[in-house]
């Protein structure tokens, strides 16, 4: 009886432990759950040696954190949710100082005061601080700072000026070693230290000067009334290659596939007399396309230079002679080229694209070895944001569709390892969905691409409520896995406890995105020139429609800023099939949103099309709920749209709730803030879909 009893008492505990399983598994993943894991960012190698430095952001706390010889750790000790943000990393030559900037936003040099002080906003500020970690010392407002090869100065921007501090014992304080006419853009020191090179943006162009720091003189490159951009020195800094933009007058969000040819300049780096080594075709590819790097212009050490060209309506990668002649690809297909950097000897590059469609990889090209690109790995996750220390060992960002993203090397065998593992250790992976990719056709018949989250229980016979989430940009990429971009990253984090709710979601790459192509991005009639991405939203709803696992009556869609703008046009156009909608910080009205960007506003086809393209021009068809949310020192998208979409709203008795954030940004600085948003945008979809 004793035996038996234990017996009893043992089957009670598995049951209890199969109960506790079934219920945790059925349970929904909590947004706590799914936004717990750091989000790395700012990933960035040094010259010399295998160290690499990125930025943590764990629930709002950023702190920047350092792995050498693969050991990680934090340097810096920040302890708040206080909406400050941290960019810009840059490392000293000998590995031991690394460099930052902090401030409420980092993306201009507006002051903002995400974190409410008392004593108002804060500037953006250049930080320098030992790689073994301390106390860190404050240089003054700035951005993109940069150490010269010698390590005896650093050297950042501040609007028009070019600052510098003196980095021997005792330093002193940053002083200006340029005052100019225009907002510095960018800064390159030459190899041997001795020049600095720098874009000069004015209103109507930009310039690329060159500082002789001995002479304090500056040479301005064969001057024009075109934008010059994206300075590189040789390798003897004897001579320095920039690419020449055309000006023209082009409206922000119009597609655009032709117009005057870009072209590529090399000049003498002592007299600034450049000559014209390369000139794009004209007709595709004649349009300038960047990569999402921050060099699109590089120069290797077989004397030749590396370039993104559309050419073939795909962004790839070609190289010329820096004397001049004809480009050769290096890459071959339809895909894009994303993030690319050459090693600090110029005979590697390494580069992550899209070859996988709706995933991201890194490739290498070893110049020294015929210049095949080859992959670096063969895993099937998501890499992208490559690095390449001075030892040639190779670091990304990784994650996969069930794995938040994480800092990872290169190991033997071509493994990726992580730097950090503690950090995700425990993330609710195993509760987390794959979704799929698909496409069906727009109303007009183009292809549309998405990806398409199932519940775990979708063979069920009761059919789900679905959401549609729209990405802003528009020129961004969702793809099969947390997205490399914050942002973006906890939107899908978002989807993914959607998802566990059990909504059908369906995350949709409308047109005028990145990652199909020239043609894609480029749609015809796109945006205030037509509005076609409203096509792609009422595809979007048939697929729904035609999917047995779909309650059509219980359809949701949310999204933010362009996202914002697709919510506002599904439920200006498409009200009758979709229930409910949460527009974060969209547009409303094409004319006074393209007249806050400084676009003249005159009467005529333009104005009539942008008003036609946006959601207001059919408000009186608008008949669902919905939630808006706006920061109010939003400046990407104005204040003046929600305010014009709430006038309309309430004008035509529209059910809808709004929410205000004062003091906040558009990208959203603090984590309090992104979970007030996603709380806010499950509670209302639930109460109209559930």
């Amino acid at each position: 009886m004793h035996s038996s009893k234990r017996f009893l008492l043992g089957s009670f505990s598995i049951a209890a432990c199969l109960t506790q399983a079934v219920a945790a598994l059925a349970a929904p993943v909590s947004i706590e759950e799914v936004m717990q894991a750091p989000y790395p960012s700012n990933l960035v190698a040094a010259a010399k040696g295998n160290a690499v430095a990125w930025v943590f952001d764990t629930k709002g706390v950023r702190n920047v954190w350092v792995a050498k010889d693969g050991h990680a750790r934090q340097v810096t000790s920040y302890t708040a949710d206080d909406g400050f943000d941290i960019g810009d990393l840059a490392w000293s030559a000998d590995e031991s100082q690394l460099a930052y900037i902090r401030g409420g936003s980092i993306e201009d040099d507006q002051p903002a005061n995400v974190n409410n002080s008392p004593e108002g906003p804060a500037p953006r500020e250049v930080w320098m601080i030992s790689a073994s970690g301390g106390a860190p010392r404050k240089l003054g407002a700035g951005h993109s700072p940069s150490f010269s090869p010698d390590g005896s100065r650093l050297v950042y921007a501040d609007k028009n000026r070019i600052m510098s501090a003196e980095l021997t014992a005792g330093g002193a304080a940053a002083a200006p070693l340029v005052v100019d006419q225009g907002r510095i853009a960018s800064m390159t020191f030459s190899p041997d230290g001795k020049k600095l090179a720098f874009v000069s943006a004015r209103k109507e162009h930009s310039l690329v000067g060159i500082l002789d720091l001995a002479a304090r003189s500056i040479t301005w490159l064969s001057p024009s009334l075109d934008h010059d951009t994206s300075p590189v020195f040789s390798a003897s800094g004897t001579q320095i290659a920039f690419i020449r933009i055309p000006s023209e007058k082009n409206p922000g969000f119009v597609s655009r596939r032709a117009g005057e040819p870009w072209s590529i300049w090399v000049a003498d780096a002592a007299s600034g007399e450049a000559k014209r080594v390369w000139v794009a075709d004209g007709g595709v590819g004649s349009v300038f396309a960047p990569t999402l790097a921050q060099r699109n212009l590089l120069w290797n050490s077989r004397d030749e230079l590396v370039f993104p060209w559309e050419k073939t309506g795909w962004l790839q990668l070609y190289v010329i002679p820096a004397r001049g002649g004809a480009p050769r690809p290096i890459t071959h297909g339809q895909f894009e080229i994303v993030h690319m950097v050459l090693s600090s000897d110029r005979h590697r590059l390494v580069y992550s694209s899209n070859e996988d469609t709706d995933r991201m990889h890194v490739w290498t090209v070893d110049f020294k070895g015929g210049g095949q690109a080859t992959p670096a790995s063969k895993d099937r996750a998501i890499e992208d944001y490559p690095q390449i220390s001075g030892d040639g060992t190779i670091f990304a960002l990784q994650s996969d569709a069930t794995k938040p993203l994480q800092p990872v090397i290169l190991a033997a065998g071509g493994r990726w390892q992580l730097l950090a593992p503690d950090g995700v250790a425990s993330f609710p992976s195993s509760r987390l969905v794959t979704p799929e990719a698909v496409t069906y056709p727009a109303k007009d018949g183009q292809t549309v691409h998405a990806q398409l989250f199932l519940p775990r229980d979708a063979r069920g016979a009761k059919p789900h409520p679905a959401i549609m989430f729209y990405h802003g940009g528009p020129r961004r990429q969702m793809l099969l896995g947390f997205n490399p971009m914050g942002a973006y990253a906890w939107m899908y984090a978002l989807n993914q406890h959607f998802v566990s709710e059990g909504y059908i979601v369906i995350s949709v790459n409308y047109r005028g995105g990145i990652g199909y192509g020239l043609d894609y991005r480029e749609a015809d009639n796109f945006g205030p020139g037509g509005g076609s991405e409203v096509n792609d939203i009422l595809g979007t709803v048939s697929y729904l429609q035609g999917r047995k696992d779909v309650d059509a009556r219980k359809v949701g869609v949310w999204g933010g800023s362009y996202g914002g703008l697709m919510t506002a046009l599904a439920l200006a156009r498409a009200s009758k099939d979709i229930a409910v909608g949460v527009d974060y910080a969209g547009v409303y009205n094409w004319d006074t949103m393209l007249a806050s960007l400084g676009a003249p506003v005159e009467p005529g086809e333009a104005t009539r099309r942008g008003f036609d393209s946006s959601p207001i021009a059919t408000i009186d068809q608008w008949h669902s709920p919905v939630l808006v949310v706006q920061a109010d020192d939003d400046r990407n998208v104005p204040l003046q749209q929600s305010v014009e979409l709430i006038e309309d709203l309430r004008a035509h008795r529209i059910d809808h709730e709004a929410i205000m954030m004062p003091n906040e940004i558009h990208d959203l600085a603090r984590y309090s803030s992104w979970m007030a948003l996603f709380k806010a945008t499950d509670a209302y979809l639930n109460r109209y879909l559930q």
